[in-house]
């Protein structure tokens, strides 16, 4: 990614930036440094978690090239009409909008970067998002077109990094901890998911993918430790079927996970001094010899 990318002007200028959702108090991304983590998952269960707290929660999907929240979400009715502007879908209590409402299940996105940023300015331009407590920003995976659009076109309270516990994933954070850092975005904690498997049959624990990855990347970059999420059969058949675990099995261990990290998010950015500046992020930086290439 060059310098000249990353500081490039908001076409609307920075009192857009700042005006272009008047009613929404938080807005928060979370991201992953590569596919595969379940992050689209973790976005839907935890948009669900914080609304069944009393919250206002929206939902963006800014995966444009692989839509998945209308399927995992389950929604009910495609958008609606509020005057000039599109009426978010909503299911389980949080408001939705998705690519996935405006193409063909079988028809590919086959946009450069350009149009991306127009469709994701469109998502939070024209759609009548409301008064909310909580915008997540599911982002597709890795540091590209959406991620700096995102960045460029609201003020983020901060993003939400999702990882896999094996030792790989340090790195991957650290692509998005460093891409974050160039365009200023608070980076407001680490969600281990997929953390280890329990055995339904004789209770067994197995870390399939190691373990404690994500709590040692928080460490080395001296950032919260959200919570982990188990690897559970029960997750994934939530999401075919279109009904979060936090809402198909309430009282389950994986959904006391779901919730934990909600309230851990909550707490995180309840306190403004909690959030992280870019002077400590360039600390953590430091830590690593190698600078981030351009892309």
């Amino acid at each position: 990614m060059s310098d000249e990318a990353t500081t490039q002007a908001n076409p609307g200028g920075p009192d857009a930036k700042e005006t272009l959702l008047p009613g929404v108090k938080r807005i928060i991304a979370v991201a992953s440094g590569k596919g595969g983590v379940g992050k689209s998952t973790v976005s839907a269960n935890l948009a669900v978690a914080l609304a069944q707290t009393g919250e206002k929660v929206g939902l963006m999907d800014a995966d444009i090239y692989g839509p998945n929240i209308p399927m995992m979400m389950g929604v009910p009715a495609p958008p609606g009409k509020e005057g000039h502007k599109i009426k978010p879908a909503e299911a389980h209590g949080v408001k939705i909008i998705s690519m996935g409402f405006f193409v063909p299940e079988d028809t590919a996105v086959v946009w450069r970067g350009p149009m991306v940023h127009t469709a994701i300015q469109q998502f939070f331009r024209d759609v009548w998002w409301g008064e909310l407590d909580y915008l997540l920003i599911d982002l597709p995976p890795g540091t590209g077109d959406a991620q700096l659009s995102v960045s460029q076109i609201v003020p983020l309270t901060g993003v939400v990094t999702v990882t896999t516990p094996q030792e790989v994933a340090l790195f991957d954070v650290r692509k998005g901890i460093m891409m974050f850092k160039k365009v200023n975005v608070p980076l407001l904690g680490i969600i281990e998911n997929m953390s280890f498997f329990v055995c339904g049959h004789c209770g067994e624990r197995t870390d399939i993918f190691s373990s404690a990855g994500g709590e040692r990347a928080a460490q080395t970059f001296d950032v919260p430790f959200l919570g982990r999420i188990p690897l559970d059969p029960a997750i994934r058949e939530g999401g075919d079927a279109g009904t979060p675990l936090v809402v198909a099995a309430p009282e389950s261990p994986q959904t006391q996970a779901f919730r934990a990290v909600a309230e851990a998010l909550k707490k995180r950015v309840s306190d403004d001094t909690s959030h992280t500046s870019s002077s400590t992020l360039s600390d953590m930086v430091k830590k690593f010899k190698e600078p981030m290439g351009h892309t």
